[in-house]
């Protein structure tokens, strides 16, 4: 389990942090990406994926890949230290709706174009989400210069859901993102001590390996709510909004907790998170 320095010791949280935790927790745990897109197409969407075209199996994989790749770069290259939209500048709220916004764009886009717009509207997607996350995390704050807090950002794409060969989520947070933590330790560890190079290291092949295996899920998902015959540009906007939606509670819920942790202490924050009872409704 990845550990979190800490900045204060107290044994219990405040009331207003026992809050944030609540909503943090109901975040994390809300209805899975699956159940919000067939609220919308109002079809199951085990369904449409089993419809699909073996061929969307092979293009979702390699538009995933393709889009973490850019992500990759994007945080390991420039994130924190030329964009001044991820400045350490004192946190304030994240501009979710702007972000939101952008991604429906490239929704409707893709809802007119079907599968074929997958390779280039999916890492465009993705790129926008993961800066929306970076907004996130800088909002609860995250250093954004410091390699750890930027593959945290990437991770949050990982968390979202499980691959198939995957059962750790069924257990709750803690247990999904213990299974993410050695990984980016060790990624992490590796880019600080050789630097990051064109192809990667070794290390952090294998977690973006990992996180493609859980985000290639939610692709999946997404492209089934879009394959239904003349889906049209509107509801390939409102698919996209669900899916950015999706990933900006999950990173909220995520980097909430990394706050608390700094404070309390992992221990603490986990034994409070337990704890808590909430509704997980939609």
């Amino acid at each position: 389990m990845e550990s979190t320095p800490l900045t204060a010791s107290p044994t219990t949280l405040s009331n207003d942090d026992l809050i944030a935790l609540r909503r943090a927790k109901h975040e994390l745990e809300s209805p899975a990406l699956a159940m919000k897109l067939a609220s919308i197409v109002g079809s199951p969407l085990e369904k449409l994926i089993a419809r699909m075209p073996a061929i969307a199996n092979e293009k979702v994989t390699d538009a995933t890949q393709a889009a973490l790749r850019k992500c990759l770069q994007i945080a390991l290259r420039t994130l924190g230290r030329s964009d001044p939209a991820m400045s350490l500048a004192t946190p304030d709220k994240p501009s979710n709706l702007l972000h939101k916004f952008a991604v429906a764009t490239t929704g409707a886009a893709g809802g007119a174009f079907g599968l074929f717009a997958l390779p280039v509207e999916l890492p465009v997607t993705t790129t926008l989400m993961f800066r929306s996350i970076c907004d996130i995390a800088r909002s609860e704050g995250e250093n954004l210069t410091g390699i750890d807090a930027q593959l945290q950002c990437l991770t949050v794409l990982g968390m979202g859901g499980t691959s198939k060969s995957d059962d750790d989520a069924d257990f709750g947070y803690f247990i999904m993102r213990g299974a993410l933590a050695q990984a980016v330790s060790k990624a992490s560890t590796e880019i600080a001590s050789k630097g990051f190079t064109t192809h990667g290291s070794a290390a952090l092949l294998r977690l973006l390996n990992t996180i493609a295996g859980r985000f290639s899920v939610q692709v999946s998902e997404q492209i089934a709510a879009k394959s239904i015959p003349a889906i049209g540009a509107v509801l390939g906007a409102m698919v996209n909004t669900v899916f950015i939606d999706h990933f900006q509670h999950v990173a909220h819920g995520h980097f909430t907790v990394r706050r608390l942790e700094r404070q309390y202490g992992t221990d603490v924050v986990e034994a409070a998170y337990q704890t808590i009872d909430v509704a997980l409704d939609a």
